[in-house]
């Protein structure tokens, strides 16, 4: 599934690093706030974890701060309105909620920008091509996100990803930051039409494989 090197790679993965670790140290202050009041407001723990697919499909522990209450064990995606604060909302409307990943860039998992990891259980379920977004380190940003968040349909989001895979350059990556800082600030996208963050991803339309349900994991 490894997608060819280009000469852009290699710079991409430094400027990761320093960016990641400058970041890290400027927010901490702002860190340790987030993480006091989400304490307060949410209980504990503070961060969110879940394993999700990195480059190559390999797994990562993901790290962000919760935006959500703590579910019952018989909770429903269409719960997730419900344990989802005001306080959540706005630590996602402007993702604070995800200083803590910061660290999964420095570490390798992640890079600044490029396709969003999802859930491992959606891996069965792509399609050929839609399976290239693992080509690539996953993002803290990227296209899709600066296209609309999640309020872009799955087919459209894919798309979006593989461009990303297929033209990434210093270049787009300066192009989808600055887009992100606008989509942050004018809190874009946030939630669909019908879900608090997404509907679950259950196959492609264009897919003839067969489909198996993938349920969101609960925060």
């Amino acid at each position: 599934m490894s997608a060819g090197r280009r000469p852009y790679d290699v710079p991409k993965r430094a400027i990761d690093v320093v960016v990641s670790a400058v970041a890290l140290v400027l927010t901490a202050p702002l860190q340790a706030v987030v993480a006091i009041l989400v304490a307060r407001d949410l209980g504990r723990p503070v961060l969110f974890r879940q394993v999700r697919p990195g480059k190559d499909g390999a797994p990562f522990t993901l790290v962000k701060f919760r935006s959500m209450r703590s579910a019952p064990p018989d909770a429903s995606l269409e719960q997730d309105a419900e344990r989802l604060t005001p306080f959540g909302r706005l630590l996602r409307s402007t993702s604070l909620d995800e200083l803590p990943s910061l660290w999964n860039i420095l570490r390798g998992d992640m890079s600044l920008v490029g396709p969003r990891p999802l859930l491992m259980d959606y891996l069965p379920l792509y399609t050929p091509r839609q399976a290239r977004r693992h080509e690539v380190r996953p993002g803290l940003t990227g296209l899709a996100q600066v296209r609309g968040r999640n309020t872009v349909a799955w087919d459209d989001r894919f798309e979006l990803d593989v461009d990303y895979v297929e033209r990434r350059s210093l270049r787009l990556d300066l192009t989808v930051i600055a887009e992100t800082v606008r989509t942050v600030l004018r809190r874009e996208g946030v939630s669909s039409d019908t879900s608090a963050t997404m509907e679950p991803f259950r196959g492609s339309v264009r897919s003839s494989d067969p489909v198996s349900p993938a349920a969101e994991a609960t925060r």
